[in-house]
């Protein structure tokens, strides 16, 4: 879904995100904040914990807009963290691609004054919510990937939509993306694009061991459920389920992994009116 930004009141209370290694010297952070300020609004910087993680508890509740310098994977990493905030997100991209960055360094200001006149756009982009048994949960922007875990191997995946199988796989991992996320693991690994605002879910193999090994396009409102199948000879069988290419949790032989569309949304500020399949392939070029 995309609409206007409609805040109520003028956006000027701003919550700075930084990856320190795309930023090495603050340099872009310290413009920004020096700018947001000058222009008589208030800059929160975020605060966070020894493995770059921000800290519960101290998003600002009077936050209005989160501004995240890095590249995709600082906003991803940052949107699984404000998820349940509602905070919409502005990336200004210090990396290469930058589809959900898309503010470049040398548009920051021009970018900041037009968040000062709520000159912007807000898409809303589908999360997913994975569980692994009881007691771990955890929400993902781009994907879930369920994959072998130690050596290299093949390993029987069991993937049921709605409480029905749908196909057994032998394969290296099976991809569970968003659209938002059909552009990397996804795409790599032989996926389609989705146009990013959808609501579906793409499952794609990793390297399957089967001439029939196509991604499979679902809608946002199905459960999806990957079981890990017996090893060798009737084996315990081991596993991994990474979020976003960084959380993960192991698994065994037995195990379900339950993956569904998330409650919450990534809400993206958009500046530009370029259509995604414009973006797309001009961010693609020579790559």
């Amino acid at each position: 879904m995309e609409g206007k930004w409609s805040g109520a009141i003028t956006m000027d209370k701003f919550y700075l995100i930084t990856n320190p290694l795309k930023d090495k010297n603050n340099e872009v952070t310290e413009e920004i904040r020096h700018y947001i300020e000058q222009n008589g609004k208030i800059c929160h910087l975020s605060k966070k914990d020894g493995e770059g993680y921000i800290l519960p508890g101290s998003v600002p509740g009077d936050a209005q807009c989160a501004i995240v310098v890095g590249g995709d994977g600082t906003l991803i990493r940052a949107a699984r963290e404000l998820s349940g905030t509602a905070l919409p997100i502005l990336g200004v991209n210090m990396g290469t691609l930058g589809y959900l960055a898309e503010v470049e360094r040398s548009n920051v200001r021009g970018a900041l004054d037009r968040l000062f006149r709520d000159d912007v756009d807000v898409e809303e982009r589908m999360m997913l919510k994975g569980r692994v048994g009881v007691t771990f949960s955890h929400t993902a922007l781009n994907d879930i990937v369920v994959s072998r875990e130690g050596g290299l191997r093949l390993v029987h995946f069991h993937v049921y939509v709605n409480g029905v199988l749908l196909n057994s796989y032998q394969a290296d991992g099976i991809i569970i993306s968003t659209p938002t996320g059909t552009t990397g693991y996804n795409l790599s690994a032989g996926g389609p694009i989705v146009e990013p605002t959808a609501s579906m879910f793409v499952i794609t193999p990793i390297c399957s061991h089967s001439l029939n090994a196509s991604s499979v396009v679902l809608s946002g409102e199905d459960l999806i459920e990957v079981e890990i199948g017996e090893g060798r000879y009737g084996g315990v069988e081991h596993a991994c389920v990474t979020f976003d290419g960084a959380r993960t949790v192991s698994v065994t032989t037995g195990n379900r992994v339950l993956v569904a569309k998330a409650a919450d949304t990534t809400r993206l500020l958009k500046l530009g009116k370029e259509s995604f399949m414009k973006t797309m392939r001009e961010k693609m070029k020579g790559n």
